[in-house]
Order: structure tokens, then C-alpha cells, then sequence
């Protein structure tokens, strides 16, 4: 297969760290946001670039540096890591936007400190998707939780400092404690930890040992959210909800699961867990958490807290898919990491802006605030349809892929858990449209200074609402990609 050589990925991972120092020394809020933007944009326009490249079928390759025998410190961009990279980028200058309209609609302190977190983050983002192996992969992974923990920590309160806490214990102590030794020791029998389409642990062990490696990268890659490792996600809701949004709806859990369709792709693939059934194991877990967590959200009174757990069963549809070992299973897989992206993050986007608005955090709160806030309430309905799975909305294709792979591999149990999670989705969301629109007006909301959100929250809840419907009419290139990444794969004609 023809490659390509260039720097273009590791320009894209350089930008923001790059960026840093401006916004360190930039001594006016106006001059530091405008390098963020400049920084967004000119990464967003680096992932761009790359696009039609890959989409003739030509992988893109650069080497940093060789760090140990047969691993070096590589960058391969394919079809599915540029997938992801697009998506991450293109929210960033998004989120960029409204993260002026928060942090200075509530006069929060370090935002110096806020956006550049935010600009490493994004880097340690790139760095995943764009990774040749699983060394390069792990060493971004960890690059990330701790640029993630000072936003995390932001308020520097007690509450925050426990989640911090935490959000450390989970994410960093389960990597150690899981990837590291399992990589360790893939490395130790087969000599590399480079991706391949069919994987490369064959031969590595006894069944039950794949079992336990397998088990050691579900777990140990715990941004991904699954039970029983998922506590850190709503204890990070403490975070402003900018970083809730990206982080916590695109970024950091994303990069979670993108470990884990790696792991399940790159590293075991489809043929040896076929073959030992370790697909049916990872669906068992996947539906567990997938059902549990629905259950769970429909009893927060928290509108950030029921979108936290909302997040862990919305994971977990990505997770089943790619283990369901069908082309149009990993298809819904690979789609819903966009799909699901703009529509979480219009929900987190408009949890903000109530709380700018009106600082109310809890739903019971919120009865009759619909006609205080017309346009934000109305931006949640279509993030709630498009997680839900329902038209016009780009979830709906997602999910519709994942329902048709269920069938491709006779998976009618794991079906059912897609239809009845998806009617607990409706169960949870619609009633918090409903109330806000139809209910009785709260006393405390009677005011009539309380309206919507200044526009730099207003504007940018409007284009990922806008950008969630689009998704439905045209899912390109993001599914183009997605169906090259699955042929590649499954080597379908």
C-alpha cells in the first residue's frame, strides 16, 4: 500500500501545545482568545487538509522518534483517526467561542490558566487519534488525563479537589494498573505494538489469558466509562461546563472508546475474538452498563449529573458496536462517535447557558423556563432527539447502523438492549423539554430580566444544534471515512 510521508500530523499535535505560551504572556483577555481561535482554526485546517488524501486510500505517515526496538513514536493517520480528529478540531473552535461567553458571563478566575489546559488537552487528543501504535497511543492517553485534571480542579474548592481526586484514581491508576502491564507483555511475545487490521497478539497466550488481556484494555482504558469504572465521569461534572462539554462529551471519554475500537481492531482483531468468543463478553459488559446507566440518569434531579450518566450508556452503544464483529455494527460504532459528539454537546452547551442565564443547575428548577429561554430549550429538544436515535438528527443514522448490526451478527439480545436503552433516552430527556414549556412558571423565575444566554453562549448551542440536524442530511465526510475504515478491516470488496 502506498504512504505518505509528512509532518501534517505532528503539526496538528504541535499547534496548541505551541500556542501555550502566547496565551500565557498575552496580558489582555481579547489578545488570548484571539490566539485560541488562531490556534483552533489553524488545527481544524491541518485535519482538513488531510482529508482528501485519505480519502483516495492513502494513509499518511510521520516518525518523531524511535524509542524502543520496532516502537517508535509514530503517527499513521487512516481513515478512522481522521474521523475523529475532524471531529475533535471542528468542535474546538466551537467550544472556543462559548467558553467566552461562560467564563466571562460568570467572571470565573483563571481563565488564563483554563484555555491553556484546554490547548494541551486538544493536543494530547490529536496524538491518540493519530497514532501508529499502542505506545504512542498510551503516552497521549496519559498526556491527557493530566492536562485534564487542572480543568477538572478549576474552582479549587473542596468539592473540586475530591473530584480531582477522584478523576486521577480512575483515569490514571486504572491505565497503570491495566494497559501498562498488558502491553508490557503483548510487547515482550510478539516484538511490536504497531496497529494492524487484523491484529497482532495472535499466538500471544492461552484463550484465558486473552480473556484476562482483553478484560485488563476494557477496563484499563477507563475514560471509556464502563462499569464498574465509571465513577470519575459524573465527579468531573464539577468542571465548568466547557469542559464538561468537549472533554466530557468529545474529548476525553471519546478517546476512551477510541482506545478500546483500537484495542478491539488494531490489537486483538475481529477474527481472533470471533474465535475465542470474547465478542459476546464484551457485549455482556457493554449492555450492563448501557442499561444500568439509562436507569441511573432517570433519577438525577442535576441536569449536568443526568448527562453524565447519559454520556456512560451512550459510551458503551460505541463499545458493543465495534465488539458486535459485523461491518455495519462497527460502521454505527465508529459514526456515533460524531454523531453523539454534537449532540452531547449541544445538551452541556445548554446546561451552561441555563446556569449563566439563571444559575439554576437542578431539572425541578427549570419547570416553565422554556418560555424565559425559547432558543436554548429548543436546542435541547434536538440534542435530546439526536442521542435519543430519532429524525432529523444525525444519532439516528448512528444508532440505525448499530440496530442493522445487531442483525448482521444474529445479536438479538444486544437488540433489544439498543431499543429499550433508546426508549429510556426519550424517558429522561423529553419530560425536561416538556416541563420547561408547558409547566407552571417557578415563582423564583417570574422576573422578567431572566432571558437567554449572552450570544457568545447563545450562538454556538445554535450551530452544534444546527450541526446535529445537517448530520442526518449529510453525514459526509464523516461516514465516508467510517465505511473505508470498516472495508479496510473486514477487507470487504
Amino acid at each position: 500500500m502506498d504512504v505518505i510521508i509528512s509532518i501534517k500530523p505532528f503539526l496538528a499535535v504541535l499547534v496548541s501545545i505551541l500556542v501555550t505560551p502566547f496565551l500565557i504572556l498575552s496580558k489582555r483577555p481579547n489578545v488570548r482568545e484571539a490566539w485560541t481561535f488562531a490556534a483552533a482554526i489553524g488545527k481544524f485546517l491541518i485535519v482538513a487538509s488531510m482529508v482528501p488524501t485519505l480519502l483516495k486510500g492513502i494513509p499518511i505517515e510521520f516518525t518523531v522518534a524511535e524509542v524502543l526496538p520496532a516502537v517508535p513514536i509514530k503517527f499513521r493517520v487512516d481513515t478512522f483517526g481522521l474521523m475523529f480528529a475532524l471531529v475533535s478540531s471542528l468542535l474546538w473552535i466551537i467550544t472556543s467561542a462559548y467558553s467566552i461567553g461562560y467564563m466571562r458571563g460568570l467572571k470565573e478566575h483563571g481563565q488564563t490558566r483554563y484555555f491553556c489546559y484546554f490547548a494541551l488537552s486538544l493536543s494530547a487528543t490529536m496524538g491518540v487519534a493519530f497514532s501508529s501504535n499502542l505506545l504512542t497511543m498510551y503516552l497521549f492517553y496519559e498526556m491527557l488525563s493530566f492536562a485534564t485534571y487542572p480543568l477538572v480542579t478549576h474552582h479549587q474548592d473542596r468539592e473540586a479537589r475530591s473530584s480531582g481526586r477522584k478523576y486521577l484514581l480512575y483515569i490514571v491508576g486504572c491505565s497503570i494498573g491495566f494497559v501498562l502491564p498488558a502491553m508490557l507483555y503483548l510487547y515482550g511475545k510478539s516484538g511490536t505494538l504497531e496497529f494492524s487490521s487484523q491484529g497482532f497478539v495472535s499466538g500471544a497466550g492461552s484463550p484465558a489469558l486473552m480473556v484476562f488481556l482483553l478484560l485488563l484494555f476494557l477496563f484499563g482504558f477507563a475514560k471509556a466509562g464502563v462499569m464498574p469504572f465509571h465513577a470519575w465521569l459524573p465527579a468531573a461534572m464539577v468542571a465548568p461546563t466547557p469542559v464538561s462539554a468537549l472533554l466530557h462529551a468529545v474529548a476525553v471519554v471519546k478517546v476512551g472508546v477510541f482506545c478500546i475500537l483500537r484495542v478491539i481492531t488494531g490489537v486483538f482483531g475481529t477474527e481472533l475474538l470471533s474465535a475465542l468468543h470474547l465478542d459476546i463478553v464484551i457485549c455482556l459488559i457493554a449492555s450492563f452498563t448501557i442499561i444500568t446507566a439509562s436507569l441511573i440518569a432517570m433519577n438525577q434531579d442535576n441536569l449536568k449529573l443526568r448527562l453524565a450518566f447519559s454520556t456512560v450508556s451512550q459510551l458503551s452503544y460505541i463499545v458493543m458496536g465495534a465488539a458486535l464483529l459485523s461491518p455495519r455494527g462497527l460502521t454505527g460504532a465508529m459514526i456515533h462517535i460524531a454523531m453523539h459528539a454534537f449532540g452531547k454537546i449541544t445538551l452541556f452547551f445548554c446546561a451552561g447557558a441555563i446556569f449563566v442565564a439563571t444559575g439554576l443547575r437542578n431539572i425541578s428548577e427549570m419547570t416553565g423556563l422554556g418560555r424565559k429561554m425559547p432558543v436554548t430549550f429548543a436546542c435541547f429538544l434536538i440534542g435530546s432527539l439526536s442521542v435519543i436515535g430519532l429524525p432529523p438528527c444525525g444519532g439516528f443514522i448512528s444508532k440505525w447502523y448499530l440496530l442493522l448490526g445487531t442483525l448482521e451478527a444474529d445479536r438479538l439480545l444486544m437488540l433489544f438492549v439498543l431499543l429499550s436503552s433508546s426508549v429510556l433516552n426519550a424517558a429522561y430527556f423529553l419530560p425536561v423539554v416538556y416541563r420547561a414549556y408547558f409547566g407552571n412558571l417557578q415563582v423564583s423565575l417570574s422576573n422578567p430580566v431572566v432571558k437567554e444566554a449572552p450570544a457568545w453562549c447563545l450562538v454556538p448551542v445554535v450551530l452544534t444544534a444546527i450541526g446535529s440536524i445537517l448530520l442526518f442530511f449529510i453525514p459526509q465526510p464523516f461516514f465516508e471515512l467510517a465505511e473505508m475504515a470498516v472495508k479496510t478491516i473486514f477487507s470487504v470488496p
